[in-house]
């Protein structure tokens, strides 16, 4: 293929149906989807396969590219879920008269063609062709190649689904995973109304720099835990155990603790028997090192300075005693991508400092970062977590894959 034009071109067009559909039918197309899904389950492991054992298993992006049963069974509730979800179109945000006589009407809208480059996750082609779809849009999915019979399957579900109901199957369009279309994609304003990239700080940043289509960013995960000083240590150990180990390739995934000076010596040890557990490499400022290595803990490291602001994405964090809350606040300012953070306290108003001074799309007291998720947030599904200010922040969803339009109704006004 020499150009990705022509595929675009389809989208664009299938776009104007897909606008056209009721809320029910689109309600009715995803629910039928879950059920070709779960119908399928077999199908979708064995295309699966095929990639997994194409990639390292040393790899952390291995357990993103995985699909099991129970995440295939948790992918048919969430188009369920979405299914479920109002209709985000149509809504009136503002009706008047102006002074002129006319009626004017601000409402939502379809945002139109929906591109998203992403990497790894199988799943994020049926989050986002739903998503999508639930909302009036059309879509165009870049996966990488190491997903690619795994999405190349899925996507085929999705077209079945169209067909059946009569739906233009460009209206979800899977191009090649060849990277020489990206700069296409990037650059293909008259067909794609938005991009959104969805994966490493690499990519984010070569879409930024290099897009003439407006975009959206799903940034990459710094987050931290800070266990203050009047934290319960139980608590404080449970939540970042659950941070760190129970998805580690996922964005949300603590990377940093963040401990009070005062109580180090007898936090830091809490880890030890979770932490062996899990094998989790720890990359220790000078403080914490001294703490953990008394303590005896095996996967220990002096930290580097670039191990803080560092996304591991894998079961590695680095540790860092501060001296106070205002300590951990400023860190978190200097190395934070605004994606999560969290403070373990009992001080109200530590707490309440915390969730206001930091800048973040999602802030947490008393529980874990990894919380930060569309689904959980019960928004159905999500397309990313959005670390920037503007259209969106934190899990974007549904409400967000609107645009707005004013209808003015008038009866011969003309300016003067």
């Amino acid at each position: 293929m020499e150009s990705i034009i022509p595929l675009l071109k389809a989208t664009k067009d299938a776009s104007v149906a897909v606008r056209k559909l009721s809320d029910k039918q689109r309600a009715d197309l995803l629910n039928a989807l879950a059920e070709k899904v779960l119908a399928n389950k077999a199908n979708i492991i064995i295309e699966n396969q095929k990639d997994l054992v194409l990639m390292d298993d040393a790899d952390p992006k291995k357990d993103r590219l995985l699909l099991n049963e129970k995440r295939i069974i948790d992918l048919a509730q969430s188009l369920r879920d979405v299914a479920a979800l109002p209709d985000p179109t149509g809504e009136v945000l503002l009706e008047k008269t102006i002074e002129q006589g006319m009626s004017l009407k601000k409402l939502t809208v379809p945002l139109g063609v929906v591109g998203v480059i992403y990497e790894s996750r199988p799943n994020v082609t049926l989050d986002v062709a739903s998503l999508c779809l639930r909302s009036g849009n059309a879509c165009v999915l870049k996966g990488g190649k190491e997903a690619h019979f795994s999405n190349t399957y899925l996507v085929s579900l999705i077209h079945e689904s169209l067909a059946e109901m009569g739906i233009d199957q460009a209206a979800v369009m899977l191009l090649p995973t060849d990277r020489k279309f990206v700069n296409e994609l990037l650059t293909a304003t008259k067909y794609v109304d938005i991009i959104i990239p969805r994966g490493s700080e690499g990519l984010i940043q070569f879409v930024r720099k290099n897009s003439l289509v407006p975009t959206i960013e799903t940034g990459a995960g710094v987050c931290h835990t800070y266990v203050d000083k009047t934290a319960d240590l139980e608590k404080a150990k449970n939540i970042v155990v659950n941070a760190k180990v129970s998805r580690p390739s996922a964005c949300n995934a603590l990377d940093t603790v963040l401990v009070d000076r005062e109580v180090a010596a007898a936090f830091l040890p809490t880890l030890k028997e979770d932490f062996i557990n899990w094998n989790v490499e720890v990359f220790a400022d000078e403080t914490s090192f001294e703490i953990l290595e008394k303590a005896e803990y095996p996967f220990l490291k002096k930290a580097e300075p670039e191990d803080f602001g560092r996304e591991f994405l894998d079961y590695k964090c680095s540790i860092k005693i501060v001296d106070g809350l205002d300590a951990a606040i400023d860190h978190i300012y200097n190395f934070s991508s605004s994606h999560s953070e969290a403070i373990i306290s009992k001080d109200a108003k530590a707490i309440e400092k915390f969730l206001n001074e930091v800048d973040a799309a999602a802030v947490y007291a008393n529980a874990s970062t990894r919380f930060t998720d569309g689904g959980v947030f019960a928004l159905g599904a999500e397309i990313g977590i959005s670390t920037q200010k503007l259209h969106a922040r934190g899990p974007f969803a549904l409400e967000k894959l609107v645009t707005e339009k004013w209808v003015v109704r008038g009866d011969g006004q003309i300016r003067a």
